[in-house]
């Protein structure tokens, strides 16, 4: 399987040299990341909105090592708010954020216990804190222009932190969304507890390298996963956020709505800018809300390999793109 070589390039700062000084390798990454600024990103959500989509914003960027970086992070994400506020366009354009960008790893946790959304877990203090203190002020700006933020999945050793601050926010800011990775053992349990009135939850199939130990390993045992769960989100009362560009499981996707009783603005597909642009459109044709994941900024690296890592068609795109033009 290619995708743990691609994932452990990743995080080779020798592959991110090689890949970065590559003449073809910034055409190849407009296509999944379509500007680095703000300024850059303006005309892209106003030409996805004007055709009947919605966006969730990425400002991408993982390598936070200290606390000044995680606070420019934060002002990242508030500038993007003040942007928005100007093209108000409320809910259909949403942000999704990462906690390791506010600072979540910065330190380790204490080992006294909290009792955590799956039970005892290490203390939060340090990095837990200070991210919460980072993404609240975002979460409360987004608020005021009448959207919201939904805090992604990463390793699952940040899980238990990410749902704690999940559900601090959430007693002020209810719509304050949250992703599953239908890879992790662990998720059914999760999306049980999740799929309750008022909640919303992104289910991804997961684009980490896990161990066996947490993660289901091969293909279809990650599908089985994700029918098993979206099944749970459906038959709740929360609203489900489906994360796919897989044709069968979207078609499942609307079996399990219809079979729900579900109307079609009660749940949303949501997939990559970049990939099957084509189905975004025909989906929101149809009456779908269908939300583009789309991210922008200077620190690509680490989401432009994981988007190579997804799918093996990415990976083809990207070398036919070195042989032709590089």
């Amino acid at each position: 399987m290619l995708g743990p070589v691609i994932l452990a390039a990743s995080r080779s700062d020798r592959m991110r040299r090689l890949i970065s000084a590559a003449p073809v390798t910034k055409q190849v990454v407009d296509r999944f990341i379509p500007g680095e600024t703000v300024t850059d990103i303006v005309p892209i959500v106003e030409e996805l909105t004007a055709k009947g989509l919605e966006l969730t914003m990425d400002v991408v960027g993982e390598d936070i090592t200290t606390p000044e970086q995680a606070a420019a992070a934060r002002d990242a994400y508030l500038a993007l708010i003040d942007h928005l506020a100007t093209l108000e366009l409320g809910e259909k354009v949403e942000m999704s954020v990462k906690l390791s960008m506010f600072g979540q790893a910065l330190p380790s946790p204490t080992t006294a216990l909290f009792e955590g959304p799956s039970g005892p877990t290490p203390a939060f203090q340090g990095g837990h804190e200070l991210a919460l203190a980072n993404v609240r002020p975002v979460v409360e700006a987004a608020a005021a222009i009448g959207t919201t933020v939904t805090l992604d999945a990463e390793d699952h050793t940040t899980l238990d932190s990410m749902f704690a601050i999940h559900e601090e926010l959430r007693k002020d800011f209810p719509q304050t969304g949250c992703v599953i990775q239908a890879y992790l053992f662990r998720t059914e349990s999760d999306a049980r507890r999740l799929a309750a009135a008022g909640s919303r939850v992104r289910l991804v199939k997961g684009a980490y390298k896990e161990p066996a130990e947490v993660a289901y390993q091969q293909k279809h045992e990650i599908d089985k996963a994700y029918v098993r769960i979206l099944k749970v989100l459906m038959e709740g009362e929360g609203y489900p956020m489906v994360g796919s560009h897989d044709p069968r499981l979207i078609s499942i996707a609307q079996e399990l709505a219809h079979r729900a009783g579900r109307k079609m603005d009660e749940y949303e597909f949501q997939m990559l800018y970049g990939i099957r642009g084509d189905e975004h459109l025909r989906l929101a044709a149809e009456g779908h809300r269908m939300r583009v994941y789309t991210a922008y900024g200077t620190d690509w690296y680490g989401y432009f390999m994981r988007r190579l890592a997804e799918k093996p068609a990415n990976l083809r795109f990207f070398l036919r793109s070195m042989v032709s033009k590089g």
